[in-house]
C-alpha cells in the first residue's frame, strides 16, 4: 500500500485517525499499541508473508540489544553487538543480494548464468537499517535499550516511514515513543506537509516520469536533445517521487506526534558533489557516516585509510540501492568525484559554474542509476554527447516538449527554494500576528493552494493507473 493510492487516502488513513484520536481511549499505551498493530496491518497488506520476517527480525534485535545493555564489560558488549548485526546483514543478503551473488559467481566460474529467485520484501533496506540503528544506538549508549518489545516494534514498523524512509534514527525518537505530545499545531503542520508531498508525487513525479519512461523505453537511437530531455525528466521524477514520499512520511509522523528529521534540502541547487549528498537522502548519508565511516576511522588515520573508508562507504551506498552492477558503478562514480573534489578543491575556482558542473555530474550519474545495464548506460551517455545520435533533435523531442513543457517548467521551478524564501520574508509568525499584508496573503495563498493540490491529487489518484514509486523496493 502506497500513500498515493485510493485505499490509503480514502480508507486506511481515515480509519487510523479515527482509532488513534477516538474520544474514549486516549492513553499513550492504547495509542502506541493501536499504531503498532495498524502499522503491521499496513505492511501485511502488501506483504502478508514477509510481515512475519520483519516481526522475527524485530524480536531478534530486541533480545540482543537488551542482552548487550546488561553487559558492563566493553569486550562482551562488542561481542553481543556482532550477533544481531550479523543476523541483519545475513537477512538482507539472502533476500536482496543472494540472486545477484549467485549470478556473478556463475559468470566468474565460467558456468553461465546461475539463477536463484528470491522474492524481495518491500522496504527491507529501510527497516533493516532502522533495526541496526536501534542496536548501534544502544551499543554507543545514545539511548537505553527498550525493555518492552512492542515499543521496539512500533519504532521499526511505524507505517509513515516503514517502506520508504526516511531512515529514522532511534535516538531521535526514543523519547517520543512513550512521551510525545500530540498538538493541534503539529497536526496542522503534518496535514499541510502531507498534502504538498502528495502533490509532488502525483502531480509532478508521475507526469515527468511518463516522459522519462517513454524515452528510456525507445528502441531506436536517440537524438542529443531527446537523450538530455529523458535524463532531466528522470532526475525530476526521482526527486519529486522520493522527496514527495519523504514529505508525506514526515507529515504523517507529525500528525501522530513524531518529529522526523528532514531527508531532502533542495539538492539540485548544490554547488559541489559533496554538497549534493549533504542535501540528497540525508538520512541514508548520515547513517553511513555515523555507523560505518566514522567507526572505520573516517579521515583521522591518514589519506590512504581515508580513501579506503570513502570507497567502502560508496560501494555500500551503491549496493544499498540495488543488486546490480549499475548500482555498484553508480557508487564508484560518486566516490571518484568526491575524491577528485577533496584532492583538487576544484569548486573554489569554478564560481557560479560549480552549480552547472554539479548538475552535469548528477545527471550523468542518474543514467547509471536508471539504465538496465552498463552497456545501455554507456550508449545513453553517448547519445547525450552526440555519439551514435541521429541528430541534435527529432520528432520525439518536439512531441514531448509540446505536450509536457509546462509540467517540466513547473517541476524545475519547484526544485528551487522559492517558497522557503517567501516564508522567511513574509511567513513568520510575528508578521502574521501583526497582520502584515504580505504575511496574510502568503498564509491565505498557501491555504488555498493546499486545498487545490489535494483536490487535484485525489482526482489523479482515483482516475490514473500510472503510479510508480522508484524507491518502493529498496
Amino acid at each position: 500500500m502506497v500513500f498515493s493510492s485510493p485505499v490509503f487516502l480514502l480508507i486506511f488513513l481515515p480509519l487510523v485517525l479515527c482509532i488513534y484520536y477516538n474520544p474514549f481511549f486516549k492513553g499513550r499505551t492504547f495509542r502506541n499499541y493501536a499504531l503498532l498493530f495498524l502499522s503491521l496491518g499496513f505492511y501485511a497488506w502488501g506483504e502478508p508473508i514477509f510481515v512475519f520476517v520483519m516481526m522475527f527480525s524485530i524480536a531478534v534485535n530486541w533480545f540482543f540489544a537488551l542482552l548487550m545493555d546488561q553487559q558492563t564489560d566493553q569486550g562482551k558488549r562488542r561481542l553481543v553487538l556482532l550477533l544481531p548485526i550479523a543476523f541483519d546483514v545475513a537477512l538482507i543478503f539472502v533476500f536482496k543480494y543472494m540472486g545477484f551473488a549467485v549470478r556473478t559467481l556463475g559468470i566468474l566460474l565460467g558456468r553461465g548464468h546461475w539463477h536463484v529467485q528470491v522474492a524481495l520484501p518491500i522496504g527491507i533496506s529501510f527497516f533493516t537499517f532502522q533495526i541496526m540503528s536501534y542496536v548501534f544506538d544502544v551499543y554507543y549508549r545514545k539511548a537505553p535499550a527498550q525493555k518492552n518489545i512492542l515499543n521496539v516494534g512500533l519504532y521499526i514498523s511505524l507505517f509513515p516511514q516503514l517502506i520508504a524512509g526516511p531512515i529514522v534514527r532511534y535516538e531521535t525518537v526514543a523519547h517520543e515513543i512513550e512521551h510525545r505530545q500530540e498538538t493541534k499545531q503539529d497536526f496542522t503542520v503534518g496535514v499541510t506537509r502531507f498534502v504538498f508531498g502528495l502533490g509532488k508525487k502525483v502531480l509532478l513525479a508521475n507526469y515527468v516520469g511518463l516522459i522519462a519512461d517513454n524515452i528510456f523505453g525507445l528502441t531506436t537511437d536517440l537524438s542529443v536533445a531527446t537523450a538530455w530531455l529523458g535524463i532531466i525528466a528522470y532526475a525530476l521524477q526521482i526527486y519529486f517521487d522520493f522527496s514527495g514520499y519523504s514529505d508525506m512520511a514526515i507529515g504523517l509522523g507529525r500528525m501522530f506526534g513524531f518529529h522526523f528529521l528532514e531527508n531532502f534540502n533542495f539538492p539540485y541547487i548544490a554547488n559541489s558533489v559533496a554538497d549534493f549528498w549533504r542535501r540528497w537522502h540525508i538520512s541514508l548519508g548520515s547513517w553511513f557516516r555515523d555507523y560505518v565511516y566514522i567507526p572505520m576511522g573516517g579521515n583521522r588515520k591518514g589519506k590512504a585509510r581515508w580513501g579506503f573508508n570513502l570507497l567502502t562507504v560508496w560501494m555500500l551506498t551503491g549496493l544499498w540501492h540495488g543488486a546490480n552492477w549499475t548500482f555498484v558503478a553508480w557508487g564508484l562514480y560518486y566516490f571518484a568525484f568526491l575524491l577528485f573534489e577533496r584532492v583538487t578543491r576544484i569548486n573554489r575556482y569554478l564560481g557560479w559554474f560549480s552549480h552547472v558542473y554539479t548538475l552535469l555530474v548528477v545527471l550523468v550519474g542518474w543514467v547509471l542509476f536508471r539504465a538496465e545495464g552498463l552497456g545501455r548506460a554507456a550508449r545513453y551517455v553517448g547519445y547525450m554527447m552526440g555519439r551514435g545520435a541521429p541528430g541534435l533533435s527529432d520528432g520525439n523531442f518536439t512531441y514531448y516538449m509540446n505536450n509536457g513543457r509546462w509540467i517540466l517548467i513547473a517541476a524545475v521551478l519547484c526544485c528551487l527554494p522559492i517558497t522557503r524564501w517567501m516564508r522567511s520574508k513574509w511567513g513568520n509568525a510575528e508578521a502574521l500576528a501583526a497582520g502584515k499584508p504580505g504575511a496574510v496573503a502568503l498564509y491565505v495563498g498557501r491555504s488555498v493552494m493546499m486545498v487545490v493540490v489535494f483536490v487535484l491529487a485525489l482526482m489523479v489518484v482515483v482516475n490514473s493507473t500510472y503510479n510508480p514509486f522508484i524507491y518502493f523496493n529498496f
